[in-house]
């Protein structure tokens, strides 16, 4: 917990202090990626506050095409919008919160971060051309180890995702086959022909545990609260590291928040000795001149509250809480454009 409210986020509060007597329950949809997190959250700040927060877990591209429609208070995208859409569009966006993509894999006698991955292997497999577990691509970078003769099973996300955004915005950086063949975006055309398809991070995991032999990717805290078996990833500056909260806080050391537009900075092949390749952070879509004043009042408040109470739960959940440097300039610089 922090131990007292920052200058900016006192700021931030001023902004909702005129509406703090209405009770404005507020409604936000979007990215499966922060889902636990933000659910836990409004739990705490129903308990605090008595108003709710409700979240939908549909997908990034659900959550950006609901926040366009106007049909909820707040949208979420782990695909942050370019800062000319959001100029367009009359919105501003920021961080929540931060966390990782991570493979996870179904194999017996496996246990997590025992088994090694590169870049240009995993994206061999998601592209079909490395189809076997025991093939000498996976061998190589994992000398010792007993690998099984078994076919993999690509899963991935059936629905518009922010995960898929990053997990295929790092497979691009780290495989040029994979860039100029697939692309990066949160639908893409994928070229294995074992694909199965799940819809949001939760239907990945529940695919990945059903299916013997298959590989997905989810967002860490999905990979701990289901029990499954993460991978070791090799990263920018060529060491092995395992997903971490400081893994993570690592990767997002050196972002440039401030000097990104819409703040929609790219987290991964960050360099750094510790640096998970597949960090990530997921964002907020709010109308700089809202519908209801009252209920964008009240959204500002529950994240005013989450980023000033909420960093225990994050971390509980293996998530890494914003910096104070970046919850200041949200507070300073992007609130306060909010009508």
């Amino acid at each position: 917990m922090r131990n007292q409210i920052t200058n900016a986020l006192l700021v931030g509060s001023i902004l909702v202090g005129s509406f703090q007597a209405i009770a404005a329950d507020v409604t936000g949809a979007g990215a499966s990626f922060p889902a636990p997190v933000y659910s836990k959250w409004a739990e705490e700040y129903k308990k605090e506050t008595k108003n709710n927060v409700n979240y939908a877990s549909i997908g990034s591209s659900g959550g950006i095409k609901q926040i366009r429609e106007k049909t909820v208070d707040f949208g979420a995208t782990d695909a942050p919008l370019k800062g000319e859409d959001l100029e367009k569009s009359g919105m501003v966006q920021f961080p929540a919160i931060i966390g990782g993509v991570v493979p996870v894999v179904n194999l017996a006698g496996f246990k997590p971060g025992q088994l090694r991955l590169d870049g240009e292997t995993i994206a061999l497999i998601f592209a079909g051309d490395i189809s076997n577990w025991n093939d000498p691509k996976i061998a190589a970078l994992n000398p010792g180890v007993k690998l099984p003769d078994q076919a993999i099973t690509v899963v991935t996300r059936s629905d518009g995702s922010g995960t898929t955004a990053v997990f295929t915005d790092y497979l691009s950086k780290a495989s040029k086959m994979w860039a100029e063949k697939v692309g990066s975006g949160a639908t893409v055309k994928w070229p294995a022909v074992s694909t199965v398809g799940g819809k949001g991070n939760e239907g990945v995991s529940a695919n990945v545990t059903r299916v013997k032999g298959s590989i997905g990717y989810v967002e860490y805290a999905y990979a701990k609260i289901n029990n499954m078996t993460s991978l070791q990833m090799k990263n920018l500056n060529g060491n092995f590291v395992s997903a971490s909260l400081d893994s993570f806080k690592a990767a997002a050391a050196g972002a440039n928040w401030a000097g990104t537009p819409g703040m929609g900075i790219s987290m991964t092949q960050q360099p750094g000795a510790n640096s998970w390749p597949i960090a990530a952070a997921s964002f907020i879509l709010m109308y700089k001149d809202p519908a209801s004043k009252e209920k964008s009042a009240e959204v500002i408040k529950f994240f005013t509250w989450a980023f000033k109470d909420g960093d225990p739960i994050a971390a509980a959940l293996d998530y890494v809480p914003l910096p104070d440097a970046v919850v200041n300039y949200i507070a300073k610089n992007v609130w306060t454009q909010i009508k």
